[in-house]
């Protein structure tokens, strides 16, 4: 009832950029915080970047400084632009969001299915 559908990455040399995006869509009343998460040692997924209902975003310190999350309200959608990349940078960028699906209701967790960076030395 809930998707979030991924867009972007692809393969870029070091010192290049990439884009992403995330749109939310189906049954949507609200949606809270919106971020970028990678793989982590031990099956985890580690934060990239951050950005509250508020605007205010949050970055892991490899990104901060390279990276830049956005989000359009109107369009449920989420960006991060990714500069100064470099071969550590390469994953599979997960978007993750808090949806509320009605008012009043809950936020719940959701993702999606994930996008390829790839970055050569």
């Amino acid at each position: 009832q809930v998707q979030l559908v991924e867009s972007g990455g692809g393969s870029v040399q070091a010192g290049g950029s990439l884009s992403l995006s995330c749109a939310v869509s189906g049954r949507v009343a609200r949606v809270g915080t919106m971020g970028w998460y990678r793989p982590a040692p031990g099956n985890q997924r580690e934060l990239v970047a951050v950005v509250f209902s508020t605007g205010s975003a949050r970055y892991a310190d490899s990104v901060r400084g390279r990276f830049a999350i956005s989000r359009d309200d109107a369009k449920n959608t989420v960006y991060l632009e990714m500069n100064s990349l470099k071969p550590d940078d390469t994953a599979v960028y997960y978007c993750g969001a808090t949806v509320k699906q009605r008012a009043g209701g809950p936020y719940d967790d959701y993702w999606g299915q994930g996008t390829q960076v790839t970055v050569s030395s």
